[in-house]
């Protein structure tokens, strides 16, 4: 019988993460499981701008590896200006805002805190990245300790490259 306990629901807040919230709930409510709500922001670390060519916020020591505490102050604002209203009466769940590589906190977060199931998006913002750093969800599902619920935007059609079909 499949039981689960605890559920990641993981978002960088775009359309298909905010669909696939909508499964994360129901999952939690079905199993009466808490839901763990994350955020993974862009990054909160700055390197070398022409390096990577990453947001380096104002006043901050250019080049330098630094971690910026507004920044998750912001993310977790975010996250309860999303998600809170629509999770009702649901109360068994928290926000979590983790800094780093989305993929590598996530493997890390679902281990760390016995998930039983991730749920995020099929398709998230950072899509242009994936041509250097691969797919967030491809890594998260190749090396999840559990499963992996990728969830698609029915609204979008998709089709194989080429004249296959």
């Amino acid at each position: 019988m499949i039981s689960y306990k605890n559920i990641l629901y993981c978002t960088d807040f775009s359309e298909d993460a905010n669909i696939a919230f909508l499964h994360a709930l129901d999952l939690a409510k079905k199993y009466g499981a808490k839901l763990h709500i994350l955020h993974v922001p862009h990054s909160s670390y700055a390197y070398c701008r022409h390096v990577v060519d990453e947001h380096v916020p104002e006043g901050s020591p250019g080049g330098e590896a630094f971690f910026n505490k507004d920044i998750e102050k912001r993310a977790r604002e975010a996250l309860k200006e999303r998600y809170e209203k629509k999770l009702g009466d649901f109360d068994n769940y928290l926000f979590v805002v983790k800094s780093g590589s989305p993929d590598v906190e996530i493997i890390r977060y679902a281990k760390k805190n016995e998930i039983d199931v991730i749920v995020m998006g099929a398709l998230g913002k950072a899509e242009q990245d994936r041509m250097v750093h691969g797919s967030t969800v491809a890594n998260v599902s190749k090396y999840a300790h559990c499963h992996v619920i990728a969830i698609r935007n029915p609204a979008k059609q998709f089709t194989l490259p080429g004249s296959m079909y």
